[in-house]
């Protein structure tokens, strides 16, 4: 059975006014959460929360077991954290870094020292690890930014655009590190991103943000693959005529062009081609839409702005 990690209720932040975080109550459990949101949705604010660098106006929760209140300097130990800022300390190299970064979370020296040199070695580090981190490139810092926050063992990593200013290549080897530390340490986690395919990759459950409010939860699983009653359909002649003779079904037209039929279970899809037929036009694609992560996406933004 899974476990609450993270449990929050009627949290509110503000800046200087602004309402950052809008009432917001979750529940997470073990596992990994992806995190998605336009720009000033409230992501990186709710994570710097949950890691207590910020304290809401109003609202109480429980982090890793732990009242929010009162126990966060101790349970911050238990988190890594890898801010999409730049957080690295001008003058270290790598290994003097990671080292510092266990001390802090509270490992013996020498534990830290040996400790830095594993998971330097396992983001790919290791033959630059004597390398001052500030002559590092974007992508090795990002790998950087992943051992800090993975060299004291913790029990939750919170990774805020753990991609960003990375390759393709370098992009695809850090997801695999993620699903990789995942699958190895049964280690619970939370992905920020605005690259919908990474959360898809590694993320169970996604969370779905804007104007400082969860607006959806979905389960990633339920976009892999699997076939709706929804139908993609590419018209030659006149549209409106083909949609007259399917009253009651949902249609919208997507950026493509092509219309999306929600056909209901009584309504055998070849029937479209006899209501083409019956108007006078033809049907030169058609297919089977298949839900993606996307599509829950702007769903959920489209409902959150319309309320």
């Amino acid at each position: 059975m899974s476990e609450t990690i993270i449990q929050l209720e009627g949290i509110h932040f503000c800046y200087n006014g602004f309402r950052a975080i809008d009432d917001v109550s979750l529940a997470i459990n073990s596992g990994v959460y992806g995190l998605l949101g336009p720009n000033g949705a409230g992501k990186t604010t709710l994570m710097k929360i949950i890691l207590g660098h910020l304290q809401p106006a109003r609202g109480k929760g429980r982090i890793l077991g732990t009242d929010m209140d009162t126990g966060l300097t101790e349970v911050r130990r238990r988190i890594g954290y890898m801010p999409e800022s730049h957080c690295l300390i001008p003058g270290m190299d790598a290994v003097t870094l990671t080292s510092y970064m266990g001390e802090l979370s509270g490992m013996p020296r020498q534990e830290a020292i040996k400790r830095a040199h594993e998971v330097l070695y396992y983001v790919g580090l290791e033959e630059s690890r004597y390398r001052l981190a500030d002559t590092y490139s974007s992508g090795m810092k990002q790998r950087l930014k992943l051992a800090l926050a993975l060299v004291h063992d913790p029990e939750l990593m919170i990774l805020d655009e753990p991609t960003s200013g990375m390759d393709p290549g370098g992009r695809e080897e850090m997801l695999q590190l993620i699903v990789d530390i995942v699958a190895k340490g049964r280690m619970n986690m939370i992905i920020s991103s605005h690259i919908l395919a990474d959360i898809e990759k590694t993320c169970a459950r996604v969370l779905i943000m804007n104007h400082g409010r969860i607006v959806s939860e979905q389960q990633t699983l339920d976009f892999a693959g699997r076939e709706t009653s929804t139908f993609e359909v590419g018209i030659q002649g006149e549209s409106r005529l083909f949609l007259e003779r399917l009253p009651g079904i949902q249609a919208e037209t997507d950026r493509r062009g092509l219309l999306r039929l929600h056909l209901p279970p009584d309504f055998p899809p070849m029937n479209l081609f006899r209501c083409a037929l019956d108007a006078g036009v033809q049907i030169r694609h058609f297919r089977p839409s298949r839900l993606t992560l996307e599509d829950a996406f702007v769903t959920a933004i489209g409902e959150s702005h319309a309320r």
